[in-house]
C-alpha cells in the first residue's frame, strides 16, 4: 500500500532552514549547502537516499519551496532547479494565489493549490495511483502534515551543524512520538534516520 513519506535535511538543532532565504539565499543567509554538504561531496556513499528522495509518485510543497516570491506570481518564475527538476513526477505547491500548472522537462508538472493541505494530499494521492506520495517542504508544510497526523515515514537527513535560528521542524505539531524504522547510519557529514510518528 503505498504510504505518505517526508524527507528533511536538518541541523542538529532542528532547523532545516536559516533567516532571510532569498533567490540568492534559498537555504537562509549563510546557510548555503552546509544541510546538504553530502549529497553532493558523497553522493556514491548516500546513493540510495538520494534516489528514494524524489522516488515518490507525487509530490507536494509550500510556496516557500517552489520560489522566494509573496503575493502574485511572477509568472516568469518556474522554480528553483532549471527546466528539468529532479522530481519527474506531479508536485503539487500549497499557496494563497492561483496559477496555471507549470509543464517542465522529464515529466514534472507544477500544480498549485488554493485550498488545504487535505486537498492537496487527495490530488496528490490520485495523481501517485499506487506509488508513495511525498511531503517535500519546507517546514512549515511538514509540519503542518506532521500535526494533522498524515506522515506515515519520516526520513531525517541531520547535518552536524547548528544554525540556532530560522525553520524549525516541528514547530507546533503537537505529542508525537518517533518509533525508529531501522538503524541509524551516516558519514562524517550527516546522520540518516527514520521514524514513523505514532500519536
Amino acid at each position: 500500500m503505498s504510504k505518505v513519506t517526508c524527507d528533511m535535511a536538518m541541523s542538529l538543532d532542528g532547523f532545516v532552514a536559516g533567516l532571510g532565504q532569498s533567490l540568492d539565499q534559498p537555504f537562509g543567509e549563510g546557510v548555503g549547502d552546509r544541510l546538504h554538504q553530502w549529497m553532493f561531496d558523497e553522493p556514491e556513499a548516500h546513493a540510495a537516499v538520494i534516489e528514494g528522495i524524489t522516488a515518490a509518485g507525487a509530490f507536494i510543497m509550500g510556496r516557500n519551496m517552489f520560489g522566494p516570491g509573496r503575493g502574485d506570481w511572477d509568472l516568469g518564475w518556474n522554480g528553483w532547479w532549471g527546466a528539468e527538476p529532479p522530481y519527474h513526477a506531479p508536485v503539487f505547491v500549497l499557496t494563497h494565489h492561483s496559477r496555471e500548472p507549470v509543464t517542465m522537462q522529464g515529466g514534472t508538472t507544477f500544480s498549485f493549490v488554493t485550498d488545504g493541505i487535505g486537498p492537496a494530499l487527495e490530488r496528490a494521492r490520485e495523481a501517485a495511483g499506487d506509488g508513495d506520495v511525498a511531503i517535500a517542504g519546507g517546514a512549515h508544510t511538514v509540519n503542518q502534515y506532521l500535526a494533522a497526523g498524515l506522515i506515515d515515514e519520516l526520513r531525517l537527513h541531520v547535518a552536524p551543524v547548528i544554525l540556532g535560528r530560522g525553520e524549525r521542524l516541528f514547530d507546533g505539531v503537537g505529542d508525537i512520538t518517533l518509533e525508529p524504522l531501522g538503524d541509524a547510519w551516516g558519514t562524517a557529514l550527516v546522520t540518516h534516520l527514520r521514524y514513523r510518528p505514532v500519536r
